[in-house]
């Protein structure tokens, strides 16, 4: 399974986990009407949907917009689907200063879901690199082993055979 294919399915989750609290009518979830986080999960499904050229138009539309908590949180979800080095930090520090910020409190639980996404995947990303370079670290290693390997090797061939004693003096 992919990454995107993640994506969709955490989305889906989060929408039919929203739909059932809004269902449930508990008093600590709040309802998709309330919250208004229908339309932010059909933005995420469609940022999984677009293009490559259609997302760099959509950053720049956003990156221009208001710095308003709900295009920071679009723009926190359109840098997670983008694969650029220095995205996936700066989505997470949009989604602190969205939760950071009380009158977005009903984008929280969103914002809370996402933060967490993207922080794994960045400890995910921070290990993978650190066991490819320890990967490579013994690919060396192992490279030097067998060059000292073929060294002694050479000079074992180059040694003069010993005459071998015949048992009789």
């Amino acid at each position: 399974m992919n990454f995107e294919q993640n994506c969709h399915r955490v989305a889906a989750a989060l929408l039919l986990a929203a739909t059932l609290a809004g269902c449930a009518g508990g008093p600590h979830l709040p309802r998709l009407e309330e919250g208004g986080g229908a339309p932010l999960l059909g933005y995420h499904v469609a940022l999984g949907k677009m293009t490559p050229a259609e997302l760099a138009r959509e950053k720049a539309n956003l990156s221009s917009a208001p710095q308003q908590s709900a295009n920071q949180l679009k723009l926190a979800m359109l840098l997670g689907q983008t694969r650029g080095a220095s995205d996936l930090p700066r989505a997470v520090g949009l989604l602190e200063g969205v939760l950071k910020n009380n009158d977005a409190a009903q984008l929280h639980a969103l914002a809370r879901l996402l933060l967490d996404n993207y922080s794994e995947r960045l400890r995910l990303e921070a290990q993978f690199d650190k066991q490819g370079q320890q990967v490579k670290e013994s690919q060396r290693k192992a490279a030097e082993l067998q060059e000292k390997l073929d060294s002694l090797a050479d000079i074992e061939r180059t040694l003069p055979t010993r005459p071998r004693s015949g048992g009789k003096r």
